[in-house]
């Protein structure tokens, strides 16, 4: 990483995922703070001044919705990212009103892990010009719950198509480069046999779009990329 180390704050219980993150976090050039307690977490916060909190739910103190919350009363602008054992909807919601930024269901991968703070990093630089919602025809996507709904059906997305959507969403009408997405939202150099993009981009289209075969929204620039058609 180029420039001074950014600082995460682990507030975890469990050794062995504090262990994980911790090398994966120091290999990456991030510099990193942990603690198991919710309480101590909320004073390093304050006092440490990191750069992004990666808040575990379930504390032997104080939930994380409490911690999370008592960060926010100090500190409104710093990173959240929140891990829970929990599946259900509603509590990721619970977890993203009380302020965080995203979410991980555990077990999760800790390079997805890491690519959701990078996200959540750019957009913070970028101050957020992306709506929480965005129409498609008749689908709607809520870029802040992860989920789709579509003639009264809703589906969770995945994070790597939410963060998919919302890169060309930034440059909506402009051609982006495939090598860029790879780069941007996978951190990933391209390869001559990489579909990463455009396995996503199928996948999105098939959610999004009427006709699949022949999409109104997410649109093909022939070996260059791909742009969003907006209205």
């Amino acid at each position: 990483m180029a420039g001074a180390k950014k600082t995460i704050l682990v507030i975890e219980d469990e050794p062995h995922i504090v262990l994980g993150l911790k090398d994966s976090l120091e290999f990456e050039g991030f510099r990193v703070i942990t603690t198991g307690k919710g309480r101590e977490g909320v004073v390093l916060a304050r006092t440490e001044s990191p750069d992004a909190v990666v808040l575990d739910l379930m504390l032997p103190d104080l939930n994380g919705y409490a911690v999370c919350e008592e960060i926010r009363r100090s500190n409104t602008l710093i990173p959240i990212l929140m891990l829970t054992a929990r599946s259900q909807e509603t509590d990721k919601i619970r977890g993203l009103d009380a302020g965080a930024d995203d979410y991980v269901t555990k077990p999760f991968s800790v390079n997805e892990l890491i690519a959701r703070l990078r996200a959540i990093f750019r957009r913070a630089a970028r101050g957020g010009p992306v709506p929480d919602v965005i129409a498609f025809g008749d689908a709607q996507v809520n870029l802040a719950a992860h989920s789709l709904t579509r003639g009264g059906e809703s589906q969770q997305l995945s994070f790597y198509e939410v963060e998919l959507l919302r890169l060309l969403y930034e440059r909506a009408g402009q051609p982006v480069a495939r090598d860029e997405i790879l780069q941007k939202i996978w951190g990933l150099e391209a390869g001559p046999t990489n579909r990463t993009v455009d396995n996503f981009i199928v996948k999105l289209r098939k959610k999004i779009e009427t006709q699949p075969e022949k999409p109104l929204f997410i649109l093909t620039v022939y070996g260059f990329g791909y742009k969003l058609a907006m209205g």
